[in-house]
């Protein structure tokens, strides 16, 4: 439903000459504004800088589909997008360290967790020759889990609309991650076993 009107978008960045990484970076830009907004307790303008950072994010791949997709754009977009997951949560410890501190560390230790286990299997499976197009077209084998970029943003936005509810949602949002690292593990465990 969203590429379409993205890659009609993208179509046209990169016809002005705009490339995928120019815009890989404004979003990621932005991404950091939202976060320094909520450290600072402007959490609706950190809502609307989480959206935008989004859209950016859409944004890269379609201009990269319609101009040229590189190995340094996939590359710089998933760099990027792990770095901006740990600014939300860090952003909000900073806003209120006495109650988000240790929710915003367990959150954070989750999302490591489940990066690693994501991205230690794109390498596997990249060495093996393994590829999957279940998650569309991708610069690296994207093994699926229970939390990835629509529901760890869903949660950004929610915290964003809901600050008072941080401790709350990290929480639950962290058992999540690590439910979700545990299944990529043992997703892992099985492709890469040697026969």
């Amino acid at each position: 439903m969203i590429d379409p009107p993205l890659n009609a978008i993208g179509v046209r960045l990169a016809n002005a000459g705009i490339s995928a990484n120019m815009v890989t970076v404004s979003g990621f830009c932005l991404g950091c504004l939202a976060a320094v907004s909520i450290a600072f307790g402007y959490f609706l303008a950190g809502f609307a800088l989480i959206a935008l950072n989004r859209l950016f994010d859409g944004l890269d791949g379609a201009v990269a589909r319609a101009s040229q997709k590189t190995d340094l754009g996939g590359y710089l977009d998933i760099t990027l997008d792990f770095f901006f997951y740990g600014a939300i949560p860090l952003a909000f410890a900073i806003q209120a360290p006495e109650t988000n501190a240790l929710p915003a560390a367990a959150l954070l230790a989750s999302f490591y967790a489940n990066g690693s286990a994501f991205l230690a299997f794109a390498i596997m499976a990249e060495k093996r020759n393994l590829s999957t197009s279940h998650q569309g077209a991708k610069s690296l084998y994207y093994i699926g889990g229970l939390a990835e970029g629509t529901e760890t943003i869903g949660l950004f936005l929610l915290m964003a609309l809901l600050p008072a509810w941080f401790p709350v949602l990290a929480w639950v949002f962290a058992c999540v991650c690590l439910v979700s690292a545990g299944a990529r593990v043992l997703i892992g465990l099985r492709a890469l076993k040697d026969r």
